[in-house]
């Protein structure tokens, strides 16, 4: 199943409220890619607080470990095998992020791809009402795009 469409209502999350904007970033902590997107993923929370959430595909001892290891201080909710919140948003692969708005996505970007992250950012800064920096910028040290 592919990844939830804009204009798609939904699926709850536990614990996240479905009400305003919400950033949800799905990652799995073995994977290089969310690895590397991790302290851009920390960004977009320092830009959005308590709207960005990260849906972790690991137990929680592996989540923290997780954000001590790459500076991440997003809440990370907890989605084990065998991955029902990952099922219902259609993930593919990791990371993904949505960009939700009243239930509905907006937006979404799979993998690692820096246009897409900086559009998201972009669009969840106009959702809430501040201009959004960059994420990622050539000359980083990141790459353009990185599946996961």
């Amino acid at each position: 199943m592919p990844p939830l469409k804009p204009g798609t209502e939904t699926p709850e999350v536990p614990g996240v409220e479905r009400d305003g904007t919400r950033v949800l970033y799905f990652y799995k902590v073995t994977c290089p890619t969310c690895q590397i997107s991790a302290p851009v993923a920390e960004k977009l929370h320092r830009q959005l607080g308590e709207r960005f959430v990260g849906i972790g595909q690991d137990p929680r001892e592996k989540l923290d470990r997780f954000g001590q290891e790459f500076g991440a201080t997003f809440t990370a909710v907890e989605d084990q095998p065998p991955y029902p919140v990952s099922d219902a948003y259609g993930i593919r692969t990791v990371p993904s992020v949505f960009v939700l708005q009243d239930g509905q996505v907006v937006d979404v970007v799979e993998s690692w791809d820096r246009d897409g992250w900086n559009r998201v950012a972009a669009k969840a800064g106009e959702l809430v009402g501040r201009p959004a920096d960059a994420v990622s910028w050539e000359g980083d040290g990141l790459p353009p795009f990185r599946p996961g």
